[in-house]
């Protein structure tokens, strides 16, 4: 689970037995070889601490930089979205 930025988001894709993860939730991963070493992740969970799971239970999904941003919490960037431009509207008689 080694990157090269500080922090990164994982997908959870399986919780047995633990009560702070949902699946098909992203969870911030924190770096931590030697728990890498053994085979698992050191998570911010539900409680908000972060806490060792397995590996296994988490796929690495790049995300663009909006999408971690608002994962951070960050605001979004200030000015209006491309996608979000208001178009000229056709009014019908």
């Amino acid at each position: 689970m080694a990157s090269s930025r500080k922090k990164r988001f994982l997908l959870c894709v399986q919780n047995t037995a633990c009560d702070d993860l949902e699946l098909r939730k992203f969870y911030e991963h924190v770096a931590d070889e030697a728990a890498a070493h053994e085979g698992y992740g050191r998570i911010v969970d539900e409680s908000g601490e972060d806490y060792l799971y397995p590996e296994a239970y988490f796929v690495a999904v790049p995300l663009p930089r909006e999408a971690e941003r608002a994962l951070r919490g960050r605001k979004p960037m200030s000015g209006p979205h491309r996608s979000f431009r208001r178009t000229a509207v056709i009014r019908r008689g």
